[in-house]
C-alpha cells in the first residue's frame, strides 16, 4: 500500500526569512524596497566600489555610528502604505481646505499685533519647513532599511504639506494686508532678523549632518520636537489668545503629522536601543550636541511670541516649553522595557 507523501509546512514570501505567517499589506509593499540595499553588491550603486557615491553610502550609513545587526527587523507603528497615507492626507486636506474657505476675508480684522506675528514668524517659517524637508528626504535616502525610506518619505511630504498651507496663508495676508511685508519680506527676516539666526543656524548645520544617523538624531529626536513645541503648539495657543482663530485652526490639524513623525520616530531610536544597548550612548552624544542648538533657536523665535502680539508670552517660558516637550518625548526610548510596560 502506497503511504501518502508528507508535505513540509510551506513558507510564506521567502524574502521574509521562516515566519510561518502571511506577511501583512504593509510588509509586503515595504519589504526590500530600497534598491541601494540590494543583496550580493559590494556597493551601494552598480558602478565602481570606490566612486565617490559609494563611497558616500559606505561612510555615512554603513559606517555610521548607529548600528543594529537587522535593520529590517523595525516596523512603523502606523504600519502606513502610500494607499493609506494618501486616503489619510486627503480627508485632512478636506478639513484644512475647509477652514480657509470659512475664514476667507477674516484677515481684514486681525490685531496689528497678531498681524505682526503672523509676517515675523509664521511667514518666514516657511525657509526653516523647506529645510527640514531636505534633511528628511536626505535621511529617507541613505537610511539602512525600506521601513525607514518609507517612513521618511512621508515625513517628508508632510513638510511639503506644511509649506503648501503656509504659502496659501501668507497669500491671504498679502492679498488682505498689501503693506505688511507678507510674501515680500520673509527672505530678509529669515537672513537678517536677530530672532531667526539661531534656528537658521540650526538648520543649516543640519543640513551639512551627513551620517544618517546624526542626520536622524539631529533633525526627528531634537530640532523638530522642538520647533514643533513652537511653531505649532504655542504658536496656535497664542494666536487664540489673540482671536486668530483660523490660525489655532489650522496648526491643530497640522499637529497629527507631527505626532505621526514623533511617533516612528521614537519607536526607531528604541529599537536601536534595544537591539544593541550601546546605542543608547550614540543617541545621548548626539542629542546632547545638538540640544543646545535647539534650546537657542526656541529662544530666539520666543522673542517673536513676547513682543509682536498684543498677548504674548516670555521668551523664557516659550524656551522652557520647548525644551520641556522635547526632553518629555525622549524619556520613552532610554526607559527599560519593563518600566514602560509597568506605565
Amino acid at each position: 500500500m502506497t503511504q501518502p507523501k508528507k508535505t513540509r509546512p510551506r513558507k510564506t514570501f521567502s524574502a521574509f526569512g521562516d515566519i510561518r505567517r502571511m506577511p501583512s499589506d504593509y510588509e509586503i509593499v515595504t519589504h526590500a524596497q530600497n534598491w541601494t540595499l540590494r543583496k550580493n553588491r559590494t556597493g551601494a550603486f552598480e558602478q565602481n566600489p570606490s566612486s565617490p557615491a559609494n563611497l558616500w553610502f559606505l561612510t555615512y550609513r554603513d559606517k555610521s555610528p548607529l548600528q543594529v545587526d537587522d535593520w529590517d527587523a523595525f516596523r512603523d507603528p502606523d504600519a502606513l502604505t502610500y494607499k493609506t497615507y494618501v486616503t489619510t492626507q486627503a480627508e485632512a486636506e478636506a478639513k484644512t481646505g475647509g477652514v480657509l474657505d470659512e475664514y476667507a476675508g477674516s484677515d481684514a480684522a486681525l490685531a496689528p499685533g497678531q498681524l505682526a506675528l503672523l509676517t515675523s514668524l509664521f511667514t518666514p517659517s516657511r525657509y526653516l519647513l523647506h529645510g527640514c524637508q531636505q534633511i528628511q528626504a536626505y535621511l529617507g535616502y541613505l537610511a539602512p532599511t525600506s521601513y525607514v525610506t518609507n517612513t521618511a518619505g512621508f515625513a517628508t511630504a508632510d513638510y511639503l504639506r506644511r509649506v503648501t498651507l503656509t504659502a496659501y496663508r501668507t497669500r491671504e495676508l498679502q492679498i488682505a494686508h498689501p503693506d505688511s511685508g507678507a510674501g515680500t519680506a520673509e527672505r530678509r527676516l529669515w537672513e537678517t532678523l536677530e530672532a531667526w539666526q539661531p534656528a537658521r543656524r540650526a538648520v543649516e548645520k543640519a543640513l551639512v549632518s551627513y551620517d544618517w544617523g546624526e542626520a536622524f538624531a539631529a533633525l526627528n529626536l531634537v530640532l523638530a520636537p522642538t520647533f514643533d513645541d513652537v511653531l505649532v503648539r504655542q504658536f496656535k495657543e497664542v494666536s487664540r489668545e489673540n482671536r486668530d482663530e483660523e490660525s489655532w485652526l489650522l496648526l491643530s490639524f497640522l499637529q497629527e503629522d507631527n505626532n505621526r513623525r514623533n511617533r516612528w520616530s521614537s519607536a526607531l531610536a528604541r529599537f536601536a536601543v534595544e537591539q544593541r544597548p550601546s546605542n543608547a550612548d550614540v543617541l545621548r552624544r548626539w542629542i546632547e550636541r545638538w540640544s543646545p542648538i535647539a534650546d537657542a533657536a526656541a529662544a530666539g523665535l520666543g522673542e517673536l511670541l513676547a513682543t509682536r502680539p498684543e498677548r504674548g508670552r516670555p521668551a523664557s517660558e516659550v524656551a522652557a516649553g520647548a525644551k520641556a516637550a522635547r526632553e518629555a518625548f525622549h524619556e520613552p526610548i532610554f526607559e527599560p522595557e519593563g518600566m514602560r510596560a509597568a506605565r
